[in-house]
């Protein structure tokens, strides 16, 4: 049952448990909340069915609690939820995210720093994934700026870049000079999410970029392959 004023999040998808692929939490068993709806639209992205307009007929418009209550379903116990899309930002989150506390989950949000909302601050870990000039995006850092004082001393903050070329290194090796107080995690990218991945050019992708950071003495950084594909492939819902 709906309460009065309960938010309504657009879902793309609920599911798990699984393990999350990337960023700071990889390996970490989690249940994943995939709003619907992005105010980008990144020439590699793997989750068009959580973007485009025209999937918007998929996409459940879903209390707060019935979110909730779905997550309870899947994990059984407290477990750690990633809030992921499209760009959650845009969802009203706040009110999952304080119920969910009460419950004993904790939560994470991957978002690519274009949008700035208050609930940032009542998270327990936040990923900034803004993209490089393979994606087709230009990265405004005031918008970046706006995310990290929305989420302010509240969460574990963190940077991830999605790197499939010498531009994309680039752009990370400057973006991490001017936000050196965080932790930056490079992820490989997946040049053909819509077919199956070629696993030994994935893992060739890695060699490369762990030559690069090696090379460069970036030590600080972290490389990581997109696990879950590795796993799984292109798969949903895994």
């Amino acid at each position: 049952m709906t309460s009065e004023g309960e938010a309504r999040l657009r879902i793309s998808e609920i599911f798990g448990p699984t393990v999350q692929g990337e960023g700071r939490h990889i390996g970490q068993p989690t249940v994943f909340v995939r709003t619907g709806g992005c105010d980008q639209v990144c020439n590699w992205c793997d989750t068009l069915f959580a973007v485009l307009p025209e999937y918007r007929r998929e996409w459940a418009a879903m209390p707060t609690g019935e979110v909730l209550a779905e997550v309870d379903r899947l994990a059984g116990h407290p477990v750690l939820v990633t809030l992921s899309g499209g760009n959650p930002a845009l969802q009203p989150l706040g009110g999952l995210i304080a119920a969910g506390h009460e419950r004993g989950h904790t939560f994470t949000l991957e978002t690519q720093g274009t949008i700035a909302a208050e609930w940032f601050a009542a998270l327990d870990s936040l990923t900034l994934s803004p993209k490089g000039p393979s994606s087709g995006r230009i990265t405004r850092l005031a918008e970046l700026e706006a995310c990290l004082d929305a989420a302010g001393n509240g969460p574990v903050t963190t940077f991830k870049v999605v790197v499939f070329d010498e531009a994309d290194y680039g752009y990370a090796r400057e973006l991490a000079a001017n936000y050196p107080e965080y932790p930056f995690y490079l992820q490989v990218g997946n040049p053909e999410p819509a077919c199956e991945p070629d696993p030994a050019d994935l893992m060739a992708r890695f060699r490369w970029l762990v030559e690069r950071v090696t090379s460069d003495r970036w030590y600080a950084a972290t490389v990581l392959p997109q696990l879950h594909v590795l796993a799984w492939g292109n798969q949903r819902g895994v």
